[in-house]
């Protein structure tokens, strides 16, 4: 008997060590997963959707597991308008569920895949829109109420209640149609939501069941925001009239104001901090969180959704991609989503949130600087910029990085950086130190090794502001040589810098941004994107006190308002116009809203030159869409383009994609330059073809008017448009016209053009896009 149980003990023994890595691999595998449904019919209650959602579980862990566990696994269950839920899935399971009938996709719930896109704009936007509407804006914001009773819900960090900028004195009650709540949580109660603040949910379970628990003593398990982030777009979106706002040091000091300074804010936390990572390197926002907000935001009756987040799309975009996704079901309700295009740029193709029913925007500049020189040993004066706040001080030794490096420690391409922990203490002590580099890191440095300021170059032709902790100023790459060559040339170089100061009207304006994500549109080049630019270039808003403004460990400073550039920062000053336009328009359709801002759109700047890029050169539509937007202009736009959601529907036939069960594809398709967009793209025009497209224009301009064509056909290839006048007899009435494309000589690469539709008052222009690749 001994023995036998001996060779028991081996065999199981032998079992388990043979078995040990599949076990652990098999825990290793689970992750949180998405499964989508698509849209719920309204047959059942919220119990009986949670139970249905279950059974799914129920029938891939097999009949041994207890209802209890499988609760367990299960994350979100979306219950209000999108049907499908999230839950911890093998994936063995996945594969599974995938087999099920009525399940339309699964997909991976990644909390790291996507993440935010990170006062005087106002003023500027107003100058683009002519000379005779320098009043426009105000005029705008009386017509429309000041937005009033519009409610934009806002996909973020979450919000600072406590800003002036939220403030809800004056403001009439939360307009009726509200449904939604204000959820509570830690620092963050029923008192923190107002007539302004009218809701604020938090979403924490996806990104939980991903990476853990959350970290306490670093965010606040409620909807208030720990970093800034969230604060500043809902700022920009609807923020209030607030007298002499600034940034640190007094820096861009006015009157801060959103776009519709009296819509009604809806807060929707999606994202958190990333474990182990500061804030600066910022947030995580989990897929089926992002899905969920989704999911309630269209419940509570939001008009507008503003969404400062994105990734970079794959070829699983429209099935996988929550923001994808969720808008579809966004614009089916008529809510207009607006996304921020990313800030990969100005690397190609990189462009992110590129669904044809949302609206993708680009940033640019405004014109304004904070300018603050450098002064020489020889008295000449050197141009730079910065935000940081500076004493004047008397003149210092001015040294070149790559001359006081440790020796050994850099490369040949790395070399004159100011990389951590490349300087010399011995060489640098009490000198000023050319960098030629513009992050924060590289002040940092002449800090640590006792430099007394630094001086950052820039390669592009815009600066990107940072409040930095230390005296640091920033130059163009030129002023970067002057100096160096002062430098090499000057026995004992001597350098000091001028405090800074805030200077308007700089011409030429706007300028697009160098890290504004670029097309062409990576999922389907025939949809051009970004659709518009707007200011996202040092950007003053509202800002969370527990945060700083770095948003860096080594930043203890407090702030009230804070600058900040990025297609997060323009995104919400589209959704702000948005609101104003739904308020005028209340019966006109996302896709006509999305119209009349692109096709009155600019591509010029104030002084009516071509919008030029980050490196000088003519920006194109692959960096601004269809121009820089004017939002008076867009209140009467005369024509616009409409679709519907079943149009999108169609549109995802010819991308092999069905998201509704209730639609079936057509035997033939049409192309996806088909789709009724006010901008066109067509991809793959071989030498010597010819393509042909439909455009449908409903006048929302004035009874009895006539349009005339005008082309600007791509080089490489000749536009015919027929008919060449539409007449319209009433308002509402439709026409449609053919658009032929030939090519008459081969490019690999895109090229551009565009055509106007006139009456004389009116300018209806759609940018064109074409490639023979």
């Amino acid at each position: 008997m001994k023995n036998h149980h001996i060779i028991v003990f081996f065999l199981i023994s032998l079992f388990l060590i043979m078995n040990l890595g599949r076990f652990v691999s098999c825990t290793e595998e689970k992750k949180v997963y998405i499964v989508y449904l698509g849209e719920h019919n309204g047959d059942k209650t919220l119990k009986e959707i949670e139970d249905h959602h279950c059974s799914f579980l129920h029938s891939v862990k097999g009949t041994t597991t207890s209802k209890e566990d499988v609760r367990a696994s299960l994350v979100h269950s979306y219950k209000n308008v999108i049907n499908g839920f999230s839950a911890v899935l093998t994936p063995q399971e996945v594969d599974m569920i995938s087999g099920m009938e009525g399940v339309v996709s699964v997909f991976h719930s990644d909390p790291y895949e996507i993440r935010p896109h990170t006062t005087r704009s106002w003023d500027f936007v107003s100058l683009l829109e002519g000379t005779s509407l320098l009043n426009s804006r105000e005029k705008l914001l009386q017509n429309a109420s000041y937005g009033k009773d519009i409610i934009v819900g806002v996909m973020d960090s979450g919000v600072w209640p406590e800003s002036s900028s939220f403030s809800d004195e004056g403001m009439e009650p939360v307009p009726k149609s509200w449904k939604g709540i204000c959820q509570e949580g830690v620092a963050f109660n029923a008192s923190h939501c107002n007539r302004k603040l009218i809701g604020a949910r938090y979403y924490l379970k996806g990104y939980e069941a991903a990476v853990g628990p959350l970290n306490e003593t670093r965010d606040f398990r409620s909807p208030r925001d720990v970093d800034g982030h969230g604060t500043h777009t809902a700022g920009t979106v609807g923020g209030r009239r607030v007298a002499n706002a600034s940034a640190i040091g007094g820096f861009a000091k006015g009157t801060a104001i959103g776009g519709a300074p009296n819509v009604r804010l809806a807060i929707y936390k999606v994202c958190w901090p990333v474990p182990d990572q500061s804030l600066a390197d910022g947030n995580a926002c989990a897929t089926d969180d992002i899905l969920a907000a989704f999911d309630d935001a269209i419940a509570d009756g939001v008009h507008v959704l503003s969404i400062s987040l994105g990734s970079l799309p794959t070829s699983t975009y429209y099935t996988e991609n929550p923001i994808a996704v969720g808008s579809l079901h966004a614009v089916k309700k008529n809510i207009v989503v607006s996304c921020s295009a990313g800030n990969d740029g100005p690397t190609p193709s990189t462009v992110g949130n590129v669904a044809p029913w949302v609206i993708t925007v680009g940033a640019s500049s405004i014109d304004r600087v904070f300018s603050s020189p450098i002064m020489l040993g020889n008295g000449m004066i050197v141009e730079g910029q910065t935000v940081t706040p500076i004493r004047r001080r008397r003149l210092h030794p001015l040294v070149y990085a790559g001359d006081v490096e440790i020796r050994g420690i850099t490369a040949s391409n790395t070399t004159g950086t100011c990389l951590p922990g490349t300087l010399s203490r011995n060489l640098v002590r009490g000198k000023v130190v050319l960098c030629g580099n513009t992050g924060i890191q590289a002040s940092m440095e002449v800090k640590r090794a006792g430099g007394v300021a630094a001086i950052l170059g820039n390669p592009f032709n815009e600066i990107k502001v940072t409040p930095y902790l230390d005296p640091t100023t920033v130059v163009f790459s030129y002023s970067l040589a002057t100096i160096l060559t002062y430098i090499r040339t000057e026995k004992n170089p001597m350098a000091t810098l001028v405090p800074g100061n805030t200077l308007i009207g700089t011409k030429p304006a706007p300028v697009m941004a160098s890290f504004t994500s670029k097309g062409p549109n990576v999922v389907d080049p025939n949809i051009l994107k970004p659709d518009i630019t707007a200011p996202g270039f040092n950007i003053l808003a509202a800002w969370s006190e527990a945060s700083s403004p770095l948003k860096m460990p080594e930043d203890r400073r407090v702030v009230k308002y804070n600058m900040q550039s990025g297609t997060s920062m323009s995104c919400p000053h589209v959704s702000g116009v948005i609101a104003l336009l739904k308020s005028v328009h209340p019966d006109w359709s996302s896709a006509a809203i999305r119209s009349a801002l692109m096709t009155t759109s600019t591509m010029n700047n104030v002084v009516g030159q071509p919008i030029k890029n980050a490196t000088g050169d003519d920006a194109s539509p692959f960096e601004y869409g269809s121009g820089h937007f004017r939002p008076s202009r867009a209140v009467d736009p005369g024509l616009v383009y409409d679709a519907t959601y079943t149009d999108y529907l169609l549109y995802l036939c010819t991308q092999n994609v069905s998201l509704d069960s209730s639609f079936s594809c057509p035997e033939k398709i049409p192309t996806a330059s088909n789709l009724n967009y006010p901008s066109l793209a067509i991809a793959n025009m071989r030498g010597g073809s010819i393509r042909s497209v439909t455009r449908v224009v409903t006048n929302v301009g004035k009874d009895n008017s006539t349009y005339v064509l005008g082309v600007s056909s791509p080089p490489g290839y000749v536009v015919d448009i027929v008919p060449k006048r539409l007449h319209f007899s009433k308002l509402g009435e439709k026409h449609s016209f053919n658009i032929t494309i030939t090519s008459v000589q081969r490019r690999n690469d895109f090229s551009f053009g565009w055509y106007t539709w006139s009456d004389g008052v009116h300018v209806v222009r759609s940018p064109i896009a074409v490639s023979s690749a």
